[in-house]
């Protein structure tokens, strides 16, 4: 039985669609079957404000879609929705094959730098399964760091770890000389204290018609959450790092939790010799999410290195 089909504005590419197939997750997954709730429509699905009950349903799907046989994260660390974290991998694989021809580029030669990697290891896992791009993933956490060297130990994937070791920094420490990647990819923390987080948990909880619990959130470390200055601070970061090593890669990307901090982050690219910037915008039912990219290399050059895909 599969769960209603929602207004979905996921990419089309999404295997999340149609919503989800909980007939063929619980055969894969026999552990989510006691997570199964009715909705008052009569649909199957789980219960998003428990956090065993997200565990495992993201433990099913990683294994029905993405050969992921084994995956789990401590409990305080942040749990991902799987259909919107794929979601940036497709439009990233769009991005690449608008200077490709139109087509999307494939294979271990596509290098990936995941900004933030955390335990979960959710883009190289999922973005290595669609695409089989190679992925490098960085955190400041080495706790992080360790698990996520695991899973891609335990699931056969050949992903780079690294740890970040001065936390001040973003790329500096982690890109070396001879390094070159197509693209980077970046969840930033978007809270700018831990109050504003508190808060943002609260209303998560009350959206869902729940108390709010005493636990932060729903899942996610201080260093997931927030940092000072906001996402508008780290992804400024970025940008200004970014410029160190301007041939080194073919595009730099970050997700944009908050359009109001579109213009800040525009105004800081105009300082710097991009060739390039885009926005773009992805929507998973009636949220509107948006990652914003820069390149230095001109469209041009751009085509041409992407000839080597070929």
């Amino acid at each position: 039985m599969k769960s209603a089909p929602k207004k979905s504005k996921l990419h089309p590419r999404n295997r999340h669609n149609k919503g989800y197939d909980f007939a063929l997750l619980t055969h894969n997954e026999p552990a989510l079957s006691p997570y199964l709730v009715q909705t008052p429509t009569g649909q199957q699905s789980i219960d998003f404000s428990d956090n065993k009950a997200v565990k495992t349903l993201n433990q099913a799907l990683l294994k029905s879609y993405y050969n992921v046989d084994f995956w789990d994260l401590p409990a305080h660390n942040l749990c991902p929705p799987i259909p919107g974290r794929v979601d940036y991998i497709h439009y990233l694989a769009d991005l690449l094959a608008d200077d490709n021809n139109g087509v999307i580029p494939t294979g271990k030669q596509v290098n990936v730098l995941d900004i933030g990697t955390g335990a979960s290891l959710v883009y190289p896992l999922t973005g290595s399964a669609e695409y089989n791009w190679a992925f490098t993933g960085t955190d400041i956490d080495p706790v992080s760091v360790k698990l996520a060297k695991q899973l891609a130990q335990f699931n056969n994937r050949k992903i780079s770890i690294k740890l970040q070791k001065d936390p001040k920094h973003i790329f500096q420490g982690v890109i070396n000389a001879k390094d070159l990647f197509h693209l980077t990819l970046c969840n930033p923390p978007f809270h700018a204290s831990e109050q504003a987080a508190a808060q943002g948990s609260e209303r998560k909880w009350r959206n869902l018609g729940k108390a709010p619990k005493s636990t932060l959130n729903f899942g996610g470390q201080n260093n997931e959450l927030w940092c000072e200055g906001g996402e508008v601070k780290f992804i400024s970061t970025m940008i200004n790092e970014s410029a160190d090593f301007s041939e080194q890669c073919l595009w730099f990307t970050s997700l944009v939790s908050k359009k109001e901090s579109l213009t800040a982050l525009q105004e800081i690219l105009s300082k710097h010799p991009v060739a390039d910037v885009k926005i773009i915008d992805m929507a998973q039912g009636q949220k509107v999410s948006r990652f914003i990219a820069w390149s230095y290399f001109d469209k041009a050059t751009r085509e041409e290195i992407c000839q080597t895909f070929s």
